[in-house]
């Protein structure tokens, strides 16, 4: 079975204020096989920058240690605290080593997921499958095509191209950067 496009998300909250509207938009999607969430965790940081992690799952802590942390092995942070997190980091080089790749925290370029918390907020960190890419993907593969780039564009960026006007952009922009 193939796998889709695979997307990390952070999400970031000052102030949680929480009622289920982000869960159940996950499982509608997850229902209508839009997406899959394949690890999910809450990321608390203190005033101080001390980090606490909370796996988002109907496993118990023992089975998330156990069957490890997908997010924690890609961006080398453990549930189990500084162990967990050296753990983590193991993980995701021994992986990365196997397919003759560099890990992603290894590089000095790469995003330090945990460094763009801000202290004294919460993030959820959304490892997503995008299962409706699959047939684009697979069609774009057919015709000899490859992934050079991506990344999402700033709704202040479709004023100029005319996709929305500067209100709808500002309204957009204050609903995807409310709180940083």
């Amino acid at each position: 079975m193939a796998i889709g496009p695979v997307q990390l998300i952070v999400l970031g909250f000052r102030h949680p204020d929480f009622h289920g509207e982000v869960i159940a938009e996950l499982e509608r999607l997850r229902q209508s096989d839009t997406v899959r969430v394949i690890d999910a965790l809450a990321v608390y940081k203190d005033a101080q920058g001390e980090v606490e992690v909370e796996h988002l799952s109907n496993l118990t802590k023992d089975e998330a240690v156990e069957l490890g942390s997908k997010i924690g092995a890609l961006i080398g942070l453990g549930i189990e605290g500084e162990d967990g997190m050296v753990a983590g980091a193991r993980l995701g080089a021994a992986v990365a080593e196997e397919d003759g790749q560099v890990a992603v925290f290894d590089d000095p370029q790469a995003w330090d997921v945990l460094e763009d918390i801000p202290n004294d907020s919460a993030a959820a960190l959304l490892l997503i499958e995008h299962h409706w890419a699959v047939p684009l993907r697979d069609a774009i593969a057919r015709a000899g095509g490859f992934r050079l780039a991506d990344g999402f564009i700033s709704p202040l960026d479709l004023i100029a191209i005319g996709l929305v006007n500067a209100e709808d952009a500002k309204i957009l922009h204050d609903l995807e950067t409310a709180g940083s």
